[in-house]
């Protein structure tokens, strides 16, 4: 259990995860279209701006906007003004943008490491809470309390399942309709509530009198989520990469438009259910079909339970109606707990790590249910607050100490690309090597290069120049450069 140990991750862990090779298989039909795009936005970026430090601004941006927009309607129910909806469709596109140029960036300056895929996936599993309340906020769901926390939920199961079956096949798969298509969707969704306001999605459809818009999206969620999760299953429950399977360490007549719009979120959940429960099924990478860890492939549930069970117990018992009348809130604050869980489960694959089933984080809502056993003798409302307070504490000082031990040890740096040589990968034509939708480079125009470890920052910068924009520099991940051997450059980030 992680409470404040003097060093979180081991020397052994360590050595594995700068041994660590990403890999990933992606399916999604709008990253090949988009792929143009997000090569020419890395183009117009400063050859000096980290990787990490795009990925941070994007997470930034996310957060700010949807914090506008709770401000507005912190009970999902209130009606938000219009340009807040747009702000936050923008700042989701500037995400979505951000997130997915920065394995590029890495890949254009030498910078690539494992830190920088662990860095990606922590603000994703952030973003993921932020994202799937200002949906829920954009068609008012905050009328069906359950609903909403049926969705909220489906998302952060859907993030936190991806990375389980990473876990146990030592792959990162991404289907035909995954998060760049979910992401689109909410921008659709947010567009949509600005020109015609959020009451659109309270729109009864003909000729059912009762079913509202929002109810569509409510089935694409379901079908989504479904195929997607039975995908993943597949693949855990067919074993893991290990040792013996082991892992690497609601009725028609009474429902409107806006439920609508919830159920075609749901469709997409069941579609990556379906997906996942394939993943299970073909087996993991480990021996005998176990996990990268070597660990059972089943042993991931237990964390995420404890986060998911307490949150629906805690919601069902409450007198004082805390979910029902704080929503949002009690949303971000297990979000964050999940947050914390799915960063832990993406250090036990890096690190081919048994993963631990009890997290400091759960003291949070521990204090929710200890309220409610003593007869509520604290204010709920109070509570969640503390509760929330402390989860985002919990979470920064992990994921600080995390980013600052594996700096130490592959001596780099997290914001900055330092002064000196490193791995420089040669583009042709000028050109940003295509990708797919985690980083993984393309063999097509990246060949193997190499420079001296006493290079300096303007040695690289002429020969950028000379180039014309085909080179980089060394930095995050360039551990192997300050020591003065030469390698190939291997691109360890993620993209999404």
């Amino acid at each position: 259990m992680h409470f404040y140990k003097d060093k979180i991750l081991s020397d052994g862990q360590l050595k594995r995860l700068s041994e660590h090779k990403y890999n990933s298989e992606s399916k999604s039909l709008l990253d090949a279209f988009l792929q143009p795009y997000w090569n020419w936005l890395v183009r117009q970026v400063p050859i000096w701006l980290a990787p990490n430090l795009i990925t941070l601004s994007g997470l930034i941006i996310n957060i700010v906007t949807t914090l506008i927009l709770i401000y507005y309607s912190a009970d999902a129910k209130s009606d938000a003004p219009r340009w807040a909806f747009f702000l936050c469709g923008v700042g989701l596109f500037a995400y979505q943008s951000l997130d997915a140029i920065d394995g590029k960036q890495a890949r254009r300056t030498g910078t690539s490491s494992p830190l920088g895929e662990l860095f990606d996936h922590g603000c994703d599993s952030i973003s993921t809470v932020f994202v799937a309340a200002s949906a829920c906020i954009a068609v008012q769901l905050g009328h069906y309390p359950t609903w909403m926390f049926f969705q909220c939920f489906c998302a952060m199961t859907l993030f936190y399942c991806a990375h389980w079956q990473t876990y146990v096949s030592g792959t990162l798969r991404f289907g035909k309709l995954d998060v760049t298509e979910a992401q689109a969707t909410i921008m659709l969704i947010h567009l949509i509530s600005t020109i015609f306001g959020p009451s659109i999605w309270m729109t009864k459809i003909p000729p059912l009198e009762y079913f509202e818009l929002r109810y569509v999206i409510g089935m694409f969620t379901l079908f989504g989520a479904s195929l997607n999760l039975y995908n993943m299953f597949l693949v855990i429950i067919s074993g893991g990469g290990g040792k013996n399977g082991s892992t690497i360490a609601v009725p028609v007549a009474t429902v409107s438009l806006n439920v609508i719009a919830s159920i075609g979120c749901l469709t997409g959940y069941l579609r990556n259910f379906f997906q996942f429960c394939q993943v299970f099924e073909s087996g993991g990478v480990g021996k005998n079909g176990s996990s990268v860890a070597g660990t059972s492939v089943l042993s991931p549930i237990i964390p995420f339970g404890l986060v998911v069970v307490p949150a629906y117990i805690i919601y069902r018992k409450s007198v004082q109606a805390v979910y029902e009348n704080n929503p949002v809130l009690y949303i971000m604050a297990f979000g964050m707990v999940a947050a914390k869980v799915t960063n832990r489960l993406v250090v036990a694959h890096m690190t081919k790590n048994e993963m631990e089933y009890f997290d400091s984080a759960l003291i949070g809502p521990l204090m929710l249910f200890l309220n409610q056993y003593f007869n509520f003798y604290i204010s709920e409302y109070i509570v969640l607050w503390m509760c929330l307070i402390w989860v985002l504490f919990d979470l920064m000082r992990y994921c600080s100490a995390v980013c600052l031990e594996i700096c130490n040890y592959l001596r780099i740096q997290l914001f900055r690309i330092p002064v000196g040589g490193g791995p420089v990968p040669v583009i042709q034509s000028g050109q940003v090597p295509t990708s797919d939708k985690n980083g993984a480079a393309s063999a097509q125009g990246l060949t193997r290069t190499s420079v001296s470890s006493g290079s300096s920052l303007l040695s690289g910068t002429s020969r950028l120049l000379s180039r014309q924009g085909q080179g980089g520099h060394s930095g995050i991940g360039g551990q192997a450069a300050s020591r003065g051997s030469s390698e190939s450059l291997v691109d360890l980030r993620t993209e999404r």
